[in-house]
């Protein structure tokens, strides 16, 4: 903007409601606007020039205004248009480059091979296998050894037991979980047995649609919110024949563990919020409070409370997972998985929910052929070098030793034992015969700098609240971070902006392939840098527990190929019962 450029308040002054959105908010959201309110006029684009980084002539200034006012009114007219929440784009997003689309059919709920145990018992407190694997559960229940009505209203007790220190669910879905749950003891009675699902409760994430009961998206414009239909992963588990228990917190609108009931707490530490934004589905989890539960994520919101609750969270590729009755996001970026305690809950709960459903255009016909026995030393297993192997400096050293072991007052884990704990995973692969290749990542960084996408994206899906002004009634406040925030700041975000970002996203998209045509898995130390990278490729990802910490659970994540869920699970089963992690559940008050 020139030095004789108007000032902010002649701004202000000459910026239509609709543009200066972010600038005046509460008042644009308040006061809808109008071509009638004012015209556009040269001057409004020499200051909104600063926005993108340009600079115009007067002349072409002139020109741009006498188009804008034309797009105005254009503008207004599709505000008048009612598109409901759950309209898709128009545009979708692959993860698979062309001519490396998956090979199908999806065949979910075919029966696939998992852990049956053979001398079960039932334990004489039935709560004493609220921890358990669904394998477990599932053997109880099969062999009619409890009922699940029985463990249905274990898990509810629980559930009410702990909301009050966990503070994990929106609604308890008591009425209809005794339904199902006696529909499945009738069934099974029958020798109607539906498969390792039937008759386990389980938890979904407040923002899955479900047919007459409340769907909060844990916002408070939504808090009375009913959907005439249910999900379709709702569907799909109800027709497994699993028991649905509660309707499971979110941070406001899938940001955070803060929602419009409180903070969600980690069961682990309750002074700690459980991370989000599948908060209640990580904490009641954790807590044995579900069977399992379902998440989504977007960018970290599955794997993030996975690691924060010490659960076992299974990112799937993107349009793995049918998003039909979920709320969207960031419509190219969202995805559905669940967060178990085992490795083989997860692929349990996948193989029933994954598939086309001819109603998600985005969801592959690509097939899951699951092998728990697949040896290690078939599959190539890299991990990233610089996590792994770099000692820590002398002084890290000294600090960790100083420290006697104990947590330290930030409540980092010192350099040195982080670096011992990630090099005890290496051991443990090497000792079951994997062959490990060490790697250096390439410069991904173009994740960060197109991260906006999502801002842009969430913007649109939540663009009726933010210019009524309902948005500001969250109590996630005004923060940068922040939803409000976002959603007002996005609204400047070129159009031509985002979608360069998205030709960007596809060079990303193609440093990922060319990393992943090398190696069927990467084990990296934690979520790190990579869960940008891979929420915007599409790639799928597990988090488990791989050590404790000052009372903590400590995870390590696998990233694994396109569709090949398999292989990625197959790596982290094999980890996991190799060692004592598996079994470290939090203490709880009875």
């Amino acid at each position: 903007m020139s030095d004789k450029g108007p000032s902010r308040r002649v701004f202000l002054r000459t910026v239509p409601a609709a543009v200066a959105g972010a600038v005046g908010a509460k008042a644009w959201a308040q006061t809808p606007a109008s071509p009638a309110q004012g015209t556009i006029k040269p001057e409004t684009i020499e200051c909104a020039e600063s926005i993108p980084g340009l600079a115009f002539h007067s002349d072409e200034e002139a020109a741009m205004a006498q188009s804008m006012n034309q797009r105005l009114r254009n503008y207004q007219q599709l505000r008048d248009v009612p598109i409901p929440a759950d309209t898709e784009l128009a545009i979708a997003f692959r993860p698979a480059l062309p001519g490396k689309e998956p090979k199908g059919p999806a065949t979910p709920g075919a029966a696939i091979k998992y852990s049956r145990p053979l001398t079960l018992k039932r334990p004489a407190d039935l709560e004493a296998v609220a921890f358990w694997p669904v394998a477990s559960l599932a053997s109880l229940v099969q062999r009619k050894l409890v009922t699940s009505i029985e463990l249905t209203r274990m898990y509810l007790a629980r559930l009410k037991r702990y909301q009050p220190l966990l503070n994990f669910y929106v609604t308890l879905t008591e009425e209809l979980a005794l339904k199902q749950a006696a529909a499945a003891d009738r069934e099974i009675r029958q020798g109607k047995y539906r498969g390792p699902l039937h008759g386990i409760p389980w938890g979904a994430k407040d923002l899955y649609a479900t047919k007459g009961i409340k769907t909060t998206w844990g916002g408070e414009p939504y808090v009375d919110q009913v959907i005439d239909y249910d999900a379709t992963v709702v569907e799909r588990l109800r027709d497994a024949g699993a028991v649905l228990l509660a309707k499971l917190t979110l941070g406001a609108l899938a940001q955070g563990d803060q929602w419009f009931g409180g903070q969600t707490k980690d069961p682990w530490n309750t002074e700690l919020g459980s991370s989000g934004s599948s908060a209640g589905p990580g904490s009641a989890t954790a807590a044995g409070c579900v069977g399992f539960s379902l998440g989504t994520e977007t960018r970290g919101s599955i794997i993030s409370p996975a690691v924060r609750n010490g659960v076992v969270g299974l990112r799937p590729t993107y349009g793995r997972v049918s998003r039909y009755g979920a709320m969207a996001l960031a419509n190219t970026m969202d995805k559905v998985g669940p967060l178990c305690r085992y490795v083989e809950d997860c692929v349990l709960v996948l193989n029933a929910i994954y598939g086309p459903d001819k109603r998600d255009a985005s969801v592959a016909d690509a097939a899951f052929h699951w092998n728990p026995v697949a040896p290690l030393s078939s599959i190539r297993i890299a991990y990233v070098r610089a996590q792994f192997e770099n000692a820590p400096r002398a002084s890290d050293a000294g600090a960790a030793r100083g420290a006697g072991g104990g947590a330290p007052a930030g409540g980092a884990m010192p350099a040195e034992d982080r670096f011992r704990m990630y090099q005890s995973v290496l051991d443990v692969y090497r000792r079951l015969g994997a062959r490990l290749e060490p790697i250096a990542l390439p410069d991904l960084s173009i994740a960060n700098t197109i991260g906006f996408i999502l801002d842009a994206e969430a913007a649109a899906s939540f663009d009726d609240i933010t210019r009524s002004g309902e948005i500001d009634k969250l109590r996630t406040g005004t923060s940068k971070s922040s939803w409000p925030n976002t959603f007002k700041s996005s609204r400047f975000i070129p159009a031509v902006e985002y979608l360069r970002a998205q030709r960007a996203r596809t060079l990303l998209m193609r440093q990922m392939d060319a990393l992943m045509s090398k190696h069927d898995v990467l084990v990296s130390a934690g979520s790190d840098s990579t869960l940008a990278v891979t929420n915007l490729t599409g790639h799928p990802a597990i988090s488990l527990k791989c050590g404790m910490y000052g009372g903590q659970p400590q995870e390590v994540m696998i990233t694994g190929r396109l569709y090949d869920e398999s292989t990625l699970c197959r790596v982290a089963l094999a980890y996991e019962q190799a060692t004592e992690w598996k079994d470290r559940h939090p203490s709880l008050p009875a």
